[in-house]
């Protein structure tokens, strides 16, 4: 049985995914203190860990950094308060692998858990996290799993094969699975200034709701639009292209 490690001071928040987390299948472990969650993470390493940020004591932040420390591969989920994006950002920058928002709603944690899993399956089987493909003269950048500083190489690369095959549109696709960090924002707003002062068309698909809404705030829309799928982005990007 899979396991997962809940942190959260409030019962009925640990209560709650319990009983949603059970039905899932998964073995739930529970702490009510950051302190507590760290020794049982350090004892049972789940490979999936969901902490509250703000907690008296050792807040979600400590917890955060800790478990990375401690073992960079787990998917480590954060929960923060509706609305507050600038802790989700921050939490990001410290390498927590998604977040969801309180209330917590079904839907959010369906989403939150089926991409921590894909991320996982995805590192068990050592595929590629940037890969490049063309349809048609558009070229498409599939970017899978986290993107952080050690892809910066991989991305820049794939950036440049579409430049030096005179590619002038260029989509950015996220896997269902795709996680990204403070490096990897800077890494993307950098390639896409470059894109701008190129004159190439830039357009963004498959980013979960969540990390829409990062990408809102931190700029990347002042560069690219933002799609649900890639057909609705190529079709957008061959009109801007046709001059439409």
């Amino acid at each position: 049985m899979k396991k997962i490690l809940v942190i959260d001071d409030e019962k009925p928040t640990l209560t709650m995914f319990r009983l949603f987390l059970g039905v899932y299948g998964f073995d739930v472990l529970t702490a009510e203190n950051g302190l507590e969650g760290i020794e049982i993470f350090e004892k049972e390493r789940p490979p999936i860990v969901i902490t509250d940020i703000k907690m008296p004591g050792i807040d979600g932040f400590e917890v955060l950094r800790r478990i990375k420390e401690m073992s960079p591969e787990t998917d480590v989920i954060v929960v923060t308060g509706h609305g507050d994006m600038d802790l989700a950002i921050q939490a990001l920058n410290l390498n927590a692998t998604d977040f969801i928002n309180k209330p917590i709603q079904k839907a959010a944690l369906d989403a939150a858990l089926s991409r921590a899993e894909e991320r996982l399956k995805s590192a068990r089987a050592c595929e590629s996290d940037i890969s490049v493909r063309t349809v048609d003269d558009v070229g498409i950048i599939d970017i899978l799993g986290n993107l952080n500083s050690r892809s910066e190489p991989m991305l820049l690369e794939a950036y440049e094969t579409l430049t030096r095959e005179g590619r002038d549109r260029i989509i950015l696709h996220f896997d269902r699975s795709f996680s990204v960090n403070g490096a990897g924002i800077a890494i993307l707003i950098q390639l896409l200034t470059e894109s701008k002062k190129r004159n190439q068309s830039v357009a963004v698909c498959g980013l979960p709701e969540n990390l829409r809404k990062v990408f809102s705030m931190v700029g990347i829309t002042r560069f690219a639009r933002i799609f649900d799928s890639e057909g609705d982005a190529m079709e957008s990007i061959r009109q801007a292209g046709s001059g439409n």
